[in-house]
């Protein structure tokens, strides 16, 4: 993930060149783009050798500033790091058993982590040695060592769409980090322009690695594509910029070459070439945030169960209702909430993380109506109460703290629809909430007392109004 420089959410998309303006026109990207705001919750994992430490993915191997490696000498924490590959054995990977605990969770799509940063390929390649499937990796020996190929199938099979996450640099690539020069930041670490032979290579490694994830795995839904240092001069702003760090080097490697060749076997692929917005951006990935409105294009949110991308022992899980009540929030703005987990070393999801989504999952089965296919509405929420409409109809979804007591009677000063008045469908329950119009113009919906006794609307309520 992009670590530096969190995405801005008011982006201006004028300010910098005709392309930055630029949108979809292909009538079939744009209708599989229609169809991916109606899947509304994802599932994503960091995974890769760094789970063996517990560590960050791959950033710790980054020489910036902000990387703690708790007083490791870099030289020698970057040469067992690099070690990694040759004692990564995951013998428990069951990826069957992760996409059934997704799909009881009621997640609809997955991102799966193909290779990140550090240039570690959890899919069969013949673009590098440093791959899950090479001789020097000991579970190449396992049946299932294409990581990728076995995800892919398992959750294809209860019927998700399939997200490939990928990063653009590689840091183990000797023609993106040279052997010949240090490393001061993430960026490519030599002139391009006076070594352009080694540029074009590392574009033609980088197009080939593609091209592999593109056609080995059957139909793929979407390319989501990280490191946005990389990407082309006329994408950078001041922000971007910073990213570029101490040489400033612009590392454009032909995204227009790169989409065509995605999409020939991929006609309906949706690109997301993050933070660096136009055609190949096909929606906007806010990063641990969520916007105060409704944003003008697509969007997914993308968020850590705990707090690290990665697996590290111990990580401090958010709780089912703040999951739940970040869904909702999400999604009444129009939003998709793309939630990440990342597996252990041995291919174990956490205890706590596997608990998270059974309990999330509970929640959607009874209230998943106003999440699924639902676009947003303003006042998209007023207080604790959150919007979202679907076929006309408008779903009221009050949000309960732990322990809070459902209130008798909600007031709702901002409604932009007028909704009849009468009793009005509580999902999940035989009870019915009271709308009616108060003298001033508001809407006063009155709660059965009875609804505290059901543990199951713990997390938020939804009306159907």
């Amino acid at each position: 993930m992009v670590v530096l420089g969190l995405i801005v959410l008011a982006i201006g998309y004028t300010a910098h060149s005709q392309d930055l303006s630029q949108r979809e026109t292909d009538p079939i990207i744009i209708e599989k783009l229609e169809e991916w705001q109606n899947l509304k919750f994802g599932f994503m994992m960091h995974w890769g050798p760094y789970s063996q430490w517990g560590v960050v993915e791959s950033w710790s191997i980054c020489n910036e500033d902000w990387i703690d490696r708790k007083g490791a000498n870099y030289v020698d924490y970057m040469r067992e790091y690099w070690k990694l590959n040759t004692s990564f054995n995951p013998v428990n990977f069951n990826p069957e058993a992760w996409a059934s605990l997704a799909k009881d969770a009621g997640m609809k799509y997955l991102v799966f982590t193909t290779k990140h940063h550090d240039g570690f390929s959890m899919f069969d390649t013949k673009q590098t040695n440093y791959s899950i499937t090479d001789p020097s990796c000991p579970f190449s020996k396992n049946p299932r060592a294409d990581i990728t190929g076995e995800i892919v199938n398992s959750f294809r099979d209860k019927g998700f769409w399939i997200g490939l996450y990928f990063s653009k640099p590689d840091w183990n690539h000797s023609d993106y980090w040279a052997p010949e020069w240090a490393t001061p930041d993430r960026n490519v670490n030599y002139d391009i322009n006076r070594y352009p032979e080694r540029w074009k290579r590392f574009c033609e490694f980088t197009y080939n690695q593609i091209e592999e994830l593109t056609t080995q795995y059957g139909s793929i839904d979407i390319l989501w594509l990280d490191g946005g240092w990389v990407r082309p001069e006329y994408s950078l702003n001041d922000e971007y910029r910073e990213w570029l760090g101490c040489y400033q080097r612009v590392q454009d490697i032909d995204m227009p070459k790169i989409a065509d060749m995605a999409r020939r076997n991929n006609p309906s692929l949706l690109i997301v070439d993050r933070t660096v917005h136009g055609k190949y951006e096909n929606y906007e990935t806010p990063e641990k945030q969520v916007p105060d409105e409704a944003l003008e294009r697509p969007w997914e949110t993308c968020m850590t169960m705990g707090d690290s991308w990665s697996y590290v022992p111990n990580d401090n899980y958010k709780s089912t209702n703040t999951i739940i009540h970040l869904l909702v929030d999400i999604v009444s703005k129009g939003g998709n909430l793309l939630l990440n987990v990342g597996p252990d070393s041995e291919g174990n999801l956490p205890d706590k993380a596997i608990e998270r989504m059974k309990e999330i999952g509970a929640w959607m089965d009874i209230n998943g109506e106003a999440i699924y296919s639902t676009r947003a509405i303003k006042p998209y929420k007023e207080g604790g109460v959150c919007f979202t409409q679907k076929n006309g109809t408008v779903y009221a979804i009050l949000l309960l703290d732990e322990g809070e007591v459902i209130p008798e009677e909600i007031i709702l000063k901002e409604l932009s629809i007028e909704p009849k008045t009468g009793r009005k469908k509580i999902l999940g329950t035989n009870t019915k909430a009271n709308l009616r119009k108060t003298k001033d113009n508001n809407y006063s919906i009155r709660l059965p007392k009875a609804l505290n006794k059901d543990n199951s609307l713990k997390h938020g309520i939804v009306i159907q109004l």
